[in-house]
């Protein structure tokens, strides 16, 4: 028998889907959009299948995200590998957007530099990144001041040579769906630890690195906060507190810091785990936190384990707002209605990049797969059925 909780969240999977019936294709390898909604249900990536899907909630998308499956460096001889982007913005979509344009060069520059892939490829491709990000606020500040206030998280999955990386900084997150063999089960595994000030370990590393200063994490309103003022303590982007330079007229006072600060307050430099891949590894969830904030690591991994791989990525988002309608005690359609900007109360922008890893694809680096390009949520607007 299937328990009540699972059945709560596979149900989608026994019922025809009519969603995205009136959607528009933007065009080969760049999605449909179903007004706030925006999907790729189904392709081929070097490793295996993989879905995607992005629901807008902001006024202005502040969610990117991108794939990149085939050459990841400069030579089509170099290796070969898939590359999953989550970049979720705040204060602005200006971050999410550049870090979407400009990373995956940054790391095929350095894996060509290194002759493969590496640890340190993806460390100097987000400090690259975050450097060319400060430069342009750097230009621009004197006439759009509002620049040094907006960021980005940032989330990239490599699945190269066999060998899983896994870069974050912020608070998106990547599970993986694991088969235990002796119980039958597809599990959970959380590869991605937060960078959040609600975690006790974030803010006990915020206050060895910044010893001297009493309020670099303070609780507001039963929130912690880094100087009050932000919840994540690595992100690209968020100038004003990298940056004294940029702590000062003409951004905003709401987003100055009262005091100077000489090292940066947030970091950019992402943690990064190394793991091969396993026979028994099934599938890879990466979505933002607006995903986590609704459903549990292992509900994901039950919905993507039990329901048809087209289009799974769209059932994990629908199965998150319908959480998200329950918490506020309104149904399901009344949410559905509700437009972006007034959304946000309800829920946050959503992206989910769902992976799914065929092990004899993985394990024979020569096989021919189709090169993919795709980038999460491009033309979103209007009105929804999600």
């Amino acid at each position: 028998m299937v328990s009540t909780t699972l059945r709560r969240f596979v149900s989608p999977c026994w019922k025809p889907s009519v969603e995205g019936e009136n959607s528009s294709r933007g065009g080969v390898g760049n999605g449909r959009v179903d007004g706030l909604l925006w999907y790729e249900d189904s392709g081929e990536h070097v490793a295996g299948e993989f879905s995607m899907a992005v629901i807008q909630a902001n006024n202005l998308l502040e969610d990117h995200s991108q794939l990149e499956s085939g050459p990841i460096s400069s030579f089509k001889s170099g290796p070969h590998g898939t590359l999953v982007g989550i970049y979720d913005g705040h204060g602005g979509p200006e971050t999410a957007r550049f870090i979407n344009k400009h990373l995956f060069g940054h790391i095929k520059k350095f894996t060509t530099e290194n002759h493969g892939m590496s640890a340190d490829v993806i460390n100097k491709a987000f400090l690259a990144t975050e450097e060319d990000f400060l430069n342009l606020v750097r230009e621009q500040f004197e006439t759009k001041p509002q620049i040094a206030s907006v960021g980005s998280c940032c989330l990239v999955g490599i699945i190269c040579s066999g060998l899983l990386y896994i870069a974050n900084a912020g608070d998106s997150r990547v599970v993986l769906g694991r088969l235990e063999k002796a119980f039958k089960e597809v599990k959970a595994v959380q590869l991605s630890s937060e960078h959040n000030a609600s975690f006790e370990s974030v803010r006990e590393e915020l206050r060895s690195l910044h010893p001297d200063d009493p309020q670099i994490v303070v609780l507001r309103h039963k929130v912690w906060r880094v100087k009050g003022i932000i919840q994540i303590s690595r992100s690209i982007g968020d100038a004003y507190l990298k940056k004294p330079e940029f702590n000062r007229e003409p951004l905003l006072p709401k987003f100055r810091v009262p005091n100077s600060f000489e090292k940066p307050i947030l970091q950019a430099e992402p943690a990064i785990s190394v793991q091969k891949l396993r026979p028994e590894d099934q599938f890879l969830i990466f979505a933002s936190d607006g995903l986590w904030e609704h459903l549990s690591n292992q509900e994901a991994v039950n919905i993507v384990n039990t329901c048809p791989r087209n289009g799974i990525a769209r059932r994990l988002i629908k199965a998150a707002l319908r959480e998200a309608a329950k918490k506020r005690e309104m149904r399901y359609s009344d949410l559905k209605k509700i437009d972006r900007g007034v959304r946000r109360h309800f829920h946050d922008d959503i992206t989910v990049i769902v992976l799914f890893l065929d092990f004899h694809l993985i394990s024979n680096s020569s096989s021919c797969r189709p090169l993919v390009s795709i980038r999460g949520g491009a033309g979103v607007s209007g009105n929804s059925k999600y």
